[in-house]
């Protein structure tokens, strides 16, 4: 397992920074990048500070090119997959990736398999207060569609095989 440090700074569309957290690099595959979270990461909020540490290992894909990035959490997560619609992933340097948040999220319940898109409401509002362009728009509610069908079907990365990531994480 690759062990060097990245940081993760999720912004949002006015700039503010928004969830920022380290997490390792554990590799790449055809699917994009892997980073990993185990037990006790730090999670921060803006310029709150420390939120939550994590309670169970978790690893995140950031899709090259994609309107989306994909944090898969293991049991005792309520949610096994969750997902948030951004703008696609840059990396300013290898030891950083920064993306911006738009909000709606996809996510998929571990005991059911349920699929739920959250934060549509949100999603409306900020659309006028911060002025989405229109492609923007479009490439957000795509996302949230494709990645909607594509958590029911395990389409991807969602059929399971990041199960071998969590894995690297013991």
């Amino acid at each position: 397992m690759a062990d060097a440090e990245v940081l993760v700074s999720v912004r949002k569309f006015d700039g503010r920074l928004h969830w920022h957290h380290p997490m390792v690099r554990l590799g790449e595959d055809e699917h994009g990048v892997w980073l990993g979270a185990p037990v006790g990461t730090v999670y921060s909020k803006g310029g709150v500070g420390p939120v939550y540490a994590t309670e169970e290992p978790r690893v995140m894909l950031f899709p090259r090119g994609a309107w989306w990035t994909a944090l898969f959490q293991a049991a005792p997560a309520h949610l096994d997959v969750y997902c948030d619609v951004t703008t696609p992933s840059v990396w300013p340097s290898t030891s950083e990736v920064t993306m911006v948040d738009l909000d709606l999220d996809v996510c998929r319940v571990r005991a059911t398999g349920a699929v739920f898109v959250d934060d549509e409401e949100e999603f409306a509002r900020h659309r006028v207060r911060y002025g989405y362009p229109l492609d923007v728009v479009a490439q957000a509610t795509a996302a949230a569609e494709w990645l909607g069908a594509a958590l029911r079907d395990g389409t991807g990365p969602f059929g399971g095989g990041y199960r071998a990531w969590l894995d690297m994480l013991g």
